[in-house]
């Protein structure tokens, strides 16, 4: 999917009617490539977001606004400086192009009006977020600086003449009539299919858009049209016009089988038929809003996330390949009995022994059938200090076996702990539960503590939720969260829950002096089981007990306790009743 020129027609349209004259009120970036601005309008603050990332560049209001670093980072301290409190005076698009300027009114140090001009170019990923002095033309600084480095053909840099992309051999609709591009189309070098004539044809429009004018005119069809054909093809272009000029459009988003966005689009998409959906959204900036905000943050955490996964992936394999080689040592100890037993043969038949013999066979009396047992001997040694060897060898395996019955089981737990963190990271949503979770790990001594005062950050809530019958049920977020919910925040006679022998989060069911019901210990169930790592499997075993009956054995792992007195419930996890 690509947001197109005329797509991006509409939202500049939105943008102008909402927010012209509107104030910047707060400038945040909260990571490398995307800026927001908050615009103080007569209707409230707006927030309006510049996204120069290479797989979802766009500019349009937005709802949520991504989590913010804990310093912000220079370009938009800068941004913060120059457009603080400036004035929006007008939104300008290049022709049906993926460009969109934004003319802010600012006063500088000295008290003087300047003239300032967000340039947001929207260009996969070459997409790039500039200012520019309106009056010099000369950048002021850059999202992205491109220097010799990244290109020879055009440079963006601060204090250099700001210069447009080169631009695409494409007929501007809003310029041209639908004969012109109709003919155009038809007189290209090369017959193609008609999407792709249109696609290079027309400024502006998405693989969507071209697929969707094929489809409408005759879908298979190749660019060299006649009669009746051609005909259909300058209809659709002028109707395609006059959506363009007039702004027109209608937000639509297709959906996959999966129900997830597929596309979006400024035409009611029809060429899909029954085998996809297709949805009429409230407006532009709405609609994209929408369409991105799950991938975003999905892509977001996932970047944050990796090098953390990896630290911990490479934790647990050490664990569980520690492991393997104490189990394998554990399996020998368990023929130590044979040394203690050798070394008692010796010891009763050292008279029959010669010295420096290589072995000695003797009646094994520990044998109901009183075998005989031949021995291995060191001739370089005394019978009785090989009987003495033996002995030794024993008492060495012997402790051994404690030794690593105490090893296996402590790397037991800590291997436990490691997929425990792992779901966790897994299911964090923001910079913060990171920042806890990174956190919990130093105090464990597997990462360690940054040099410097790290910036202060308030504690993150539990997640709250309620019954439909109105018990108020707490989550934790991460390890360091259930501790401090189940041992420290509920009460004795509230109610805790946890999937059964799965790693996720502690729940609680606050009583408040009442008889907790088996419709909220379901939906807290549900709940339970939506938050841990069997969050997409179907009837997940879920233990419930009173928090009397939980307690923290000395010495375990952060979110690690043990519980009597249970029940289990099977439920299947529902994100739909998460969200609600």
């Amino acid at each position: 999917m690509a947001l197109d020129g005329i797509y991006l027609r509409h939202i500049k349209n939105e943008i102008e009617k909402e927010s012209l004259g509107a104030r910047v009120n707060q400038i945040y970036q909260p990571n490398r490539d995307e800026l927001v601005l908050v615009l103080r309008t007569y209707g409230g603050a707006k927030k309006l977001l510049l996204s120069a990332r290479a797989n979802s560049p766009r500019v349009n209001f937005c709802e949520k606004t991504p989590e913010n670093p804990a310093q912000p980072p220079m370009f938009c301290m800068l941004m913060r400086k120059r457009l603080g409190g400036g004035k929006l005076t007008a939104v300008r698009q290049l022709d049906c192009d993926r460009i969109l300027f934004l003319d802010f009114e600012c006063v500088n140090e000295l008290g003087d009006v300047v003239g300032l001009t967000i340039v947001c170019e929207i260009m996969g990923m070459y997409s790039n977020i500039i200012l520019v002095n309106r009056d010099t033309g000369v950048i002021v600084d850059a999202l992205k600086r491109v220097d010799l480095t990244v290109s020879s053909k055009r440079f963006v840099l601060p204090n250099i003449k700001y210069e447009l992309p080169d631009s695409q051999d494409k007929l501007n609709i809003l310029e041209h009539t639908p004969e012109e591009i109709a003919q155009r189309i038809k007189n290209l070098p090369a017959e193609m299919p008609l999407n792709r004539a249109v696609l290079s044809s027309v400024q502006g429009i998405s693989p969507v858009i071209s697929r969707e004018i094929e489809y409408r005119v005759c879908e298979g069809a190749t660019n060299r049209l006649d009669g009746e054909l051609y005909a259909k093809l300058i209809d659709e272009l002028a109707e395609l016009k006059n959506i363009t000029e007039n702004c027109l459009g209608k937000p639509n988003i297709v959906y996959r089988e999966d129900k997830k966005p597929m596309d979006i689009s400024f035409l009611e998409i029809k060429q899909y038929g029954n085998f996809l959906r297709v949805e009429q959204q409230e407006g532009f900036n709405a609609a994209v809003d929408y369409f991105y905000d799950e991938r975003d943050t999905r892509d977001r955490m996932r970047v944050k996330t990796q090098s953390l996964n990896k630290l911990l992936v490479n934790l647990r394999d050490r664990t569980a390949r520690k492991l393997q080689k104490q189990q394998t040592e554990l399996a020998r100890c368990a023929d130590r009995e044979q040394l203690r037993i050798r070394g008692d043969l010796l010891q009763a038949n050292l008279y029959r022994i010669e010295r420096g013999a290589q072995f000695a066979d003797v009646e094994n009396y520990y044998d109901p059938e009183g075998k005989t047992l031949r021995i291995t001997l060191n001739p370089a040694m005394s019978p009785a200090a090989n009987a003495q060897k033996y002995y030794k060898e024993y008492q060495k395996e012997k402790n051994a076996e404690i030794y690593l019955a105490e090893q296996i089981e402590k790397g037991t737990a800590e291997l436990e702990y490691f997929e425990s963190v792992i779901d966790e990271v897994s299911r964090a949503q923001t910079e913060r539960e990171l920042s806890q979770i990174r956190e919990e790990l130093e105090q464990q001594g597997y990462l360690r503590k940054p040099s410097g005062k790290r910036p202060k950050q308030s504690a993150l809530p539990f997640l709250e939720f309620e019954s439909t019958d109105g018990f108020k049920i707490l989550v934790g977020r991460n390890n360091l969260q259930n501790d401090k919910l189940t041992l420290k925040t509920a009460a004795k006679n509230d109610m805790w829950l946890h999937t059964k022998d799965i790693h996720g989060s502690h729940v609680i069911i606050r009583a408040d002096g009442r008889e907790i019901s088996d419709e909220a210990i379901m939906q807290a169930a549900s709940l339970a089981a939506y938050h841990s790592k069997a969050q997409n499997s179907s009837k997940v075993p879920v233990d419930f007990t009173l928090v009397k009956h939980v307690s923290k054995p000395n010495g375990a792992k952060p979110g690690m306790v043990i519980y009597v007195n249970n029940r289990t419930v099977y439920v299947t996890p529902k994100e739909n009743l998460s969200q609600k």
